[in-house]
């Protein structure tokens, strides 16, 4: 059975919802993994969005939100989960607003691609101090097991 990652609030390749949004309440959405493979030590999760700033000409891939360390048995993450309610061992990478933590969708134009890249690994990983999502990669290389990935758009409405 290969590893999964679903989200109860969008479905793959929908719309997420306002709320997750700089529009909304900016909450994270609630996520869940199946089945990450045997010697899967710890879990990482990766939210970008490759269209910045425009889906019509991209300039760079802008990055939400940076977790390692996820234990893989937690299995989940609730809606709008904060710093103190990760899973115990969890540490968080900086996103492209230069803060740790979740930041929403807010495309300055057109419809954008947001994806949730969730990643096993055979390893944890050591103490990065808040890395950017280049250092986390590094730092990941050679020790992935399985990748499942969540894909949601999102548009302005103006």
């Amino acid at each position: 059975m290969a590893m999964t990652l679903s989200s109860s609030v969008f479905a793959q390749n929908a719309t997420i919802p306002a709320v997750h949004s700089c529009d909304g309440r900016d909450l994270s959405p609630p996520l869940s993994w199946t089945a990450p493979p045997a010697g899967t030590q710890s879990l990482v999760l990766i939210v970008d969005d490759p269209d910045a700033p425009d889906p019509a000409a991209p300039k760079m891939t802008w990055v939400h939100w940076l977790l390692y360390n996820l234990p893989p048995g937690a299995g989940s993450l609730p809606e709008g989960v904060a710093d103190q309610d990760l899973p115990p061992g969890t540490l968080q990478g900086l996103n492209d607003w230069q803060r740790t933590g979740y930041g929403g969708p807010c495309p300055p134009i057109g419809s954008h691609r947001y994806f949730h890249k969730l990643y096993a690994l055979d390893r944890l990983l050591a103490d990065l101090h808040h890395p950017s999502k280049a250092a986390l990669e590094r730092a990941m290389s050679g020790h992935v097991l399985a990748q499942a990935e969540l894909l949601g758009y999102y548009q302005r409405r103006r």
